[in-house]
């Protein structure tokens, strides 16, 4: 089968490869890739990988969606089945499986970090981990949903939930994550506002009635505080890490929280600390969610309630332009793999 292999680290040791179909243990369900995603955690598994525990040769690729060609008969699921695949194998049994928080499972493995993912033709996985979908899903959309869409589901209904009369700040709106941050708060009933720039996503934005910070010319505290009466935001989502750290902690209401999910910039910024406790302010860490938060947004997705925001879409191997593409100013929402 083809598949994305990463053989080293570095931009030259990504190559679409012919690989073994893998096997099939009991329990597992084979699936036939149609589509998957472009990741953040993709360009951090080429270029450096530290801290997750890995073997190369790997096939990358974390989340995505496609057909059943095998699956265990107790699953439910039949051979032809779309599916869209969570993404983490999870042991089922642990204290926070029991509890229904898959994520912090002690054995948990993602796909494309801790084992081979889903730049590939084929993917076996613990049918568990698979949910299926009506035969007339639209699997480019369900494709972008497993990472970017899922954590910021958590990101926006977790341990700080958004809701009407609330204000919610998304730093980087451009991005797949905090692009599905407002989609999703927009949902709820929040009011939004979000710090992106370019005439384009400006506008993007702008036209879907929320309000916007251009981080390049103004001063984003500034105008979080002018648009909410010096009040602040009551949620922040910040993916963008130590280049936007001080600016998050700074726009946010009295007892407001910060909701973070990535490092891109880098991941030791100053704390802060006493504005942390006069303010009252709490800081919470999110990847990605559970199963039922899993169901939960694919739920809302099948009833309309948003559509995912597709910047581009690469054929399997030109998988190294699709990277290029993560990083360009332009870039607005997920970029979309397809496996033929």
């Amino acid at each position: 089968m083809k598949a994305i292999v990463l053989t080293k680290r570095g931009a030259d040791g990504v190559a679409c490869l012919d690989m073994p179909a893998p096997d099939c243990p009991p329990g597992w369900a084979r699936v036939r890739m149609r589509t998957a995603s472009v990741n953040r955690v993709d360009l951090y598994m080429r270029d450096n990988g530290a801290g997750i525990t890995h073997d190369l040769p790997l096939i990358m690729g974390v989340d995505g969606a496609g057909e059943v060609i095998e699956a265990p008969e107790e699953s439910g699921l039949h051979p032809g089945d779309p599916v869209v695949l969570y993404p983490y194998e999870f042991c089922g049994h642990c204290r926070a499986c029991l509890a229904g928080d898959q994520p912090l499972c002690r054995q948990a493995r993602i796909l494309g970090e801790h084992r081979h993912g889903t730049f590939a033709e084929e993917v076996v996985i613990p049918a568990p981990s698979l949910v299926r979908l009506p035969k007339n899903a639209d699997l480019r959309q369900a494709g972008v949903l497993g990472v970017a869409y899922l954590t910021a589901w958590r990101m926006v209904f977790g341990k700080a939930a958004a809701g009407p009369g609330q204000t919610v700040l998304v730093q980087g709106a451009g991005g797949g994550v905090a692009c599905a941050a407002v989609q999703l708060a927009r949902m709820a009933g929040a009011r939004v506002l979000v710090t992106t720039s370019g005439a384009e996503k400006l506008a993007h934005f702008r036209g879907l009635g929320v309000e916007t910070i251009d981080h390049r010319s103004e001063d984003v505290v500034r105008a979080v505080l002018d648009m909410t009466a010096g009040d602040g935001a009551d949620l922040v989502i910040d993916n963008v890490g130590e280049k936007t750290w001080g600016v998050s902690l700074r726009s946010l209401a009295r007892g407001g929280h910060l909701v973070t999910c990535g490092a891109t910039t880098g991941a030791h910024p100053s704390a802060e600390i006493q504005r942390l406790f006069v303010r009252q302010i709490s800081v919470h860490g999110s990847t990605m969610g559970s199963m039922e938060e899993f169901r939960r947004l694919i739920r809302a997705w099948q009833s309309g309630a948003f559509t995912p925001v597709i910047d581009s879409a690469f054929p399997l191997p030109e998988v190294p332009a699709a990277f290029a593409r993560l990083d360009h100013p332009a870039r607005l929402g997920k970029i979309l793999i397809q496996i033929p």
